[in-house]
């Protein structure tokens, strides 16, 4: 495309800046430049623009008037559940995994910058005993619990897993699972798919150049999922297979039940569109996003946008008013998605004031040392308000969710803490089973063996775990690797 073609383009939405360096660029810079500009809607990411930053001159202050918590009707605790009630939602959940019936959508498109780690976060290993990534973690508990499913009823339904990468981490991602050989799973039962982008601004909404040739552009954030969702045919492969519910959560949580079946059940059984678990606030300053109800609409709050009088409001028995802490962990109805990703434009951006590279006026590339411009992302909670049916359902912290987020140096949701997590728990099911083990001797449990502490009588009861560090493997592992022990 000539510079006048491109100039006409661009002028109208006031983004001619763009071209500026054009009699600088090589034929290929030029084809490389318009092609990038081909694919934006360019009155759609200005109106982005627009809408976010309204967005955020909003008075946080006034939202403490229609501010409500969860109602109870709408809200149920698995700690306070019977175990009758554990088990009526798990076997409907089994079922429905078991008629092929349930999918998982997992958020991976992290390059574990903050860990120092260069990689897609899903490949790191925490330095458990067994040496177990994170994707491989959770493509085993996947394993066991289609064949719990088809211990109950007979039938092996497949979990279809969805796994959402960013431009960096697809290619990567998918070299990792086909080296690993999918980790027992069938490879026509994972689908790769890649979120996408949106422009860097400068405060002034004009958008920055990176190179001369390219525009400045960063990940549209996990709510990305949805226009990723319908761009690129994962919608329609959902409606082919006949899945139903989807099980949607970020890859760094190392406890996570992947495609849990209480969870699904309890959503199914409440007819449920959209659902979210949540984990009890240990503090009012923990710096959690807390779900509940502003105007009517359910809501993630980020803990900076609660005043100081609703952080610390507590109710009668003690507990705090707005204690539902936000983990990254949803449901959603096939039917539900099928809805918000056809109005996936009407949702929020959010901005974040960061320090992005760009070419200044005179052709220079500059590193900004303070924020200079705004990137725009998504967040995949947004979608909650627009729920006609939405439910919670509070999990133990200690059982489902430690984050990995940091390098160990913070001391905080870093590789220490996850691994020390995921141990601790192993210990008090091998407690539970009738097993004796010591705090200092560490025990790692495959998912292979057991998803969540079921299973495990028969093996440990009335044994003395004295040898640390232990890895505790399935059959399956013991002929492959050996067996038991730290091999």
């Amino acid at each position: 495309m000539s510079y006048e073609k491109l100039r006409e383009l661009l002028a109208p939405h006031g983004q001619e800046q763009l071209i500026k360096f054009w009699p600088d660029l090589t034929d290929s810079e030029r084809q490389e430049l318009t092609k990038e500009i081909l694919k934006l809607d360019l009155s759609e990411v200005n109106e982005i623009f627009r809408r976010a930053n309204e967005t955020t001159k909003v008075i946080l202050e006034k939202l403490d008037d229609d501010l409500k918590p969860i109602p109870q009707a709408h809200y149920e605790s698995v700690p306070s559940l019977t175990n009758e009630k554990i088990q009526e939602y798990e076997s409907v959940g089994l079922k429905e995994i078991s008629d092929g019936k349930v999918g998982v959508l997992l958020l991976a498109g992290g390059q574990a910058t903050r860990l120092g780690f260069g990689h897609p976060k899903g490949m790191y290993n925490v330095g458990l005993p067994s040496k177990k990534t994170l994707f491989q973690i959770q493509a085993e508990r996947i394993v066991r619990i289609q064949k719990m499913a088809a211990a109950k009823y007979g039938k092996e339904g497949k979990i279809t897993w969805y796994i959402m990468t960013s431009e960096h981490t697809k290619a990567p991602t998918a070299d990792f699972f086909k080296d690993h050989s999918y980790f027992g799973l069938n490879e026509d039962d994972i689908v790769f798919f890649e979120q996408g982008r949106l422009p860097c601004f400068d405060f002034e909404g004009k958008i920055l150049l990176d190179e001369k040739h390219k525009l400045a552009s960063a990940p549209d954030g996990n709510g990305g999922l949805y226009r990723a969702l319908k761009s690129q045919g994962v919608l329609t492969d959902i409606a082919r297979r006949g899945v139903e519910h989807l099980h949607a959560h970020s890859v760094d949580n190392i406890l996570i039940k992947v495609a849990d079946p209480v969870f699904i059940g309890y959503c199914k059984s409440k007819n449920a569109d959209c659902a979210a678990k949540v984990v009890q606030k240990s503090a009012p300053s923990e710096a959690v996003g807390v779900v509940c109800r502003v105007n009517g609409h359910y809501k993630v709050v980020e803990y900076s946008e609660l005043t100081n009088e609703a952080a610390e409001r507590r109710n009668p028995d003690g507990r705090l008013t707005f204690s539902a802490g936000n983990i990254c962990n949803h449901y959603f109805s096939s039917e539900f998605l099928s809805k918000i990703c056809d109005f996936e434009t009407k949702l929020k951006a959010h901005i974040a004031k960061k320090k992005i590279p760009y070419v200044d006026d005179s052709g220079v590339r500059q590193k900004p040392t303070e924020p200079n411009g705004i990137k725009m992302e998504k967040f995949i909670f947004d979608v909650f308000e627009f729920a006609e049916n939405f439910i919670c359902l509070e999990v133990a912290r200690d059982v489902e969710f430690s984050a990995l987020k940091n390098a160990d140096s913070v001391k905080k949701d870093c590789p220490s803490t996850a691994r020390e997590d995921l141990l601790r728990l192993h210990r008090k099911y091998i407690r539970e089973a009738g097993g004796e083990i010591a705090d200092d001797v560490d025990v790692e449990i495959s998912p292979l063996l057991s998803y969540g502490g079921e299973g495990l009588e028969n093996i440990v009861n009335g044994d003395v775990f004295t040898i640390s560090p232990f890895h505790l493997k399935s059959e399956m592992e013991a002929e492959t690797n050996g067996l038991n022990g730290n091999h």
